[in-house]
Parts: C-alpha cells; sequence; structure tokens
C-alpha cells in the first residue's frame, strides 16, 4: 500500500506527534529560505554603496536585482527537475552551496559585468531553494497542518530580511559592501547539516521505485484543465513577486526621498512591515488549514489591493509605522500559501518541478517590479507608483476566483 492511502485511511495520525523526520524538513527548509531572504534585502540596502564604489547607474543597480531574478528563475526550472528525478535533500544541498558560494564571490567583483555573472549564478541557487524546500515539507507533513508547515518555510525569508535589516546599517560602515555580500557564504554550513540530518519524504522514495510514463514539465500542460491551472498558478505567482520586490526593493528609497528618513530609521520602519509580513504568514497557515485555500487567497489579495492605497496616501510617522505592518501582513502573507497549493495540485513525480517553475517564473516576473516602480516613481512619484500595485492584486482576485480548485485536506498523489 501507498504513503498516501494510508494518510487518508487514518484521519487520526495526521493530529499526532510529528516524526522527528518532519521536524528536520521543516528545520532545513526554512533556514536555507531564511538565508536567501538575508542576501537579497541585503543588496536593497547596499546598492548606494556598490554604485558610489563601482560608479553604476540607477538603471543599473535596478538590473542587479533583476539578474539575481533573472538567474532564479533559471535554477528554478533546471533544480526543480532535477529534484524530482534525484531527490529533494540532494538537489536542496546543491542550490544552497551554489548560492553561498557565489554570493561571497560577490565581494570580489570590480565592476558591473562580473558583479552581474556573480548575482546570476547566485540567483539560480536561490531559484532552487524554495519549490524543493516546499516540496520536502508538504510530502513530509500530514494535510490537515500541511498549510501551516508550508508557511513556516515562508516565515524563514522573513526572518532573513528582518535580520538583514538591523543588522545592515550597523555592520555596513565597518565592513562595507563587500563584508556584506561575505557574510553569504555562511549558508554553506547549513548545505552540509542538510545533507547529512535530513532524510527524503517517504512518498517521494515511493514514487522512485516506479518508472516514469512522462518528463516532470509536461505533467505541467498533461491537458487543459491541468494547463489553465498552471497559467493561473503562474499569474498567482508573479503578482505576489511583482508586489513584494517593487515594494521591498523601494521602500528605503520612497522613506527617505519622501520623509527624510535615514538608514536607522528606514531601517526601523521597513522592519516593522516585515514584522507584519511574519504574522500575516503565519496567520495564513492557520487560516487556509481551517477555512480552504480559495477563502484564504481571496481574503489577503483583497486586503493587499486596499492596504498599497492605504500605505501610499499615509504621512504620518505613527501612521508609517502601522499601515506598513497592516500593509505587510496582507502582501506577502499569501507567501506559505503557494507552496502548499502547488504541492496539492500536481503530483510526485511533477512536484518540485511545479514549485520551482512556477514560483520562479513568477519570480522572473516580479523581477520587473523594481523597474516598473521605479520608472513610475521617477516619471509620478513614488506614492503613485505604490498605489498602482492595487491593480495586480485585483487580477489575481479575479484569477483565483475563476481557476483555482480548493485542495484543502487533500492528500498528495
Amino acid at each position: 500500500m501507498s504513503v498516501m492511502p494510508q494518510r487518508m485511511e487514518a484521519p487520526g495520525a495526521a493530529a499526532g506527534p510529528l516524526d522527528l523526520s518532519a521536524k528536520k524538513a521543516l528545520a532545513a527548509s526554512t533556514i536555507g529560505y531564511a538565508m536567501d531572504g538575508y542576501d537579497f534585502l541585503i543588496l536593497g540596502f547596499i546598492l548606494a554603496a556598490i554604485g558610489a564604489e563601482l560608479g553604476l547607474s540607477l538603471p543599473q543597480r535596478g538590473w542587479l536585482a533583476t539578474w539575481t531574478l533573472a538567474g532564479a528563475v533559471v535554477g528554478g526550472i533546471g533544480f526543480g527537475i532535477l529534484s524530482d528525478y534525484y531527490g529533494r535533500v540532494r538537489v536542496l544541498t546543491w542550490t544552497i552551496l551554489l548560492f553561498a558560494i557565489f554570493t561571497g564571490l560577490s565581494a570580489l567583483a570590480q565592476g558591473y559585468w562580473d558583479l552581474v555573472i556573480y548575482r546570476f549564478i547566485a540567483g539560480l541557487g536561490l531559484g532552487g531553494e524554495f519549490g524543493i524546500g516546499m516540496a520536502l515539507v508538504a510530502e513530509a507533513w500530514p494535510p490537515n497542518q500541511r498549510a501551516r508547515a508550508c508557511s513556516y518555510v515562508g516565515l524563514g525569508w522573513q526572518a532573513g530580511v528582518l535580520l538583514a535589516a538591523l543588522t545592515t546599517p550597523l555592520l555596513l560602515p565597518h565592513v562595507g559592501w563587500r563584508g556584506m555580500f561575505l557574510i553569504g557564504l555562511i549558508p554553506g554550513l547549513v548545505a552540509f547539516a542538510v545533507r547529512w540530518y535530513v532524510g527524503e519524504p517517504k512518498i517521494f522514495l515511493e514514487r522512485a521505485k516506479k518508472p516514469r510514463a512522462t518528463v516532470p514539465l509536461q505533467l505541467l500542460v498533461k491537458d487543459t484543465e491541468t494547463t489553465k491551472i498552471s497559467f493561473a498558478m503562474l499569474v498567482l505567482c508573479g503578482v505576489q513577486n511583482f508586489g513584494y520586490y517593487g515594494l521591498m526593493i523601494w521602500l528605503p528609497s520612497y522613506l527617505s526621498s519622501r520623509f527624510g528618513y535615514n538608514p536607522l530609521q528606514s531601517a526601523l520602519w521597513i522592519s516593522v512591515t516585515i514584522l507584519g509580513m511574519g504574522f500575516g504568514i503565519f496567520v495564513f497557515g492557520f487560516f487556509a488549514d481551517l477555512v480552504g485555500r480559495r477563502p484564504a487567497f481571496l481574503t489577503f489579495q483583497a486586503g493587499a489591493a486596499i492596504m498599497v492605497i492605504v500605505f501610499s496616501q499615509l504621512t504620518g510617522p505613527l501612521a508609517l509605522l502601522i499601515g506598513g505592518a497592516v500593509m505587510g501582513i496582507f502582501v506577502n502573507g499569501m507567501l506559505g500559501g503557494y507552496g502548499t497549493l502547488l504541492a496539492e495540485l500536481y503530483p510526485t513525480e511533477a512536484r518540485a518541478t511545479a514549485e520551482n517553475v512556477l514560483f520562479n517564473l513568477g519570480r522572473g516576473i516580479g523581477g520587473f517590479g523594481p523597474l516598473v516602480v521605479g520608472a513610475l516613481a521617477a516619471s509620478y512619484s513614488f506614492a503613485v507608483a505604490i498605489a498602482m500595485l492595487a491593480v495586480i492584486y485585483v487580477i489575481d482576485i479575479v484569477v483565483t476566483y475563476f481557476l483555482i480548485p480548493e485542495k484543502k485536506g487533500t492528500a498528495l498523489a
């Protein structure tokens, strides 16, 4: 008998204590994703210092983030497929090592193009980690706790960006932007821990014994219904990343240019926004396990559309602090939900491929968020640029309502 029917026949077991392998899978995925978040927000804080030393124009600085995300798209596709063939844990280790090494090498950059190369290759590793970690956790945790477990992985990213927001203003004056990149070598240690202490999920090991009827990518478009779902998930992942990166890359500049905040003040306000995002991710996981995936997504998408408009109109320090936290709840609260939904929509032999391909293609779309927000800010203002993000969340609502099926409590196929 396969693993999944056993889970369906024993609902009481789902509420019992988790085995150690599930907890190890969660820890490995969460820590790896935290390192990704730490590195990426550091880039936002040190762009000015990099640009000043290397003589980069504003568009070139924006393209550094975009090239990193472009690497994430390529890495997401490649490593996702490899993970469905060779295992979640083995390939997750490769992605963490690649990300760590080339983040550290970024400290050696002497100009724009060699830094672009380092950031692109580091992005390859970054792109692989999200989907593989989400697939690993989704396969290790029971159906009635799957959404919250995947949300815990999403919280890893928030922990990383919060750590970056708090430590970068303190460390940057002493170690410089090159020293900040060298810190990115630390995840390499995590890779060795993952490889030695985390095992493959049982459902993956069971499926690996069976011959493959087709390649993983084909299963994302195997029929009309699946193709519609894949398109819908691409839209959802694109909106998530476009809104997130469009806000987070430019939020320090918005606070500085409009309100005159210094780096330490900006770090405080951004930290509160990040805490709001973390709280939103935490709440979303429990909410989705309780009421279902579709109601949870629709609620948070509507909240995001409203709050970006509200935030763009705020002017007082306290209002910005509170408004940023509430905006963060809705804008990024859905992060763990994508891992859950993608895990439930696709079979084990294509799960990591679906997670990585669709989320990272969405991340590629999101890579244009900083460029679009920057262009709108240059033509109008940052306030207008942020308010315009409401449009993408309305698109999100329409796609979710008409194309995303409900999968609450579904056993993995």
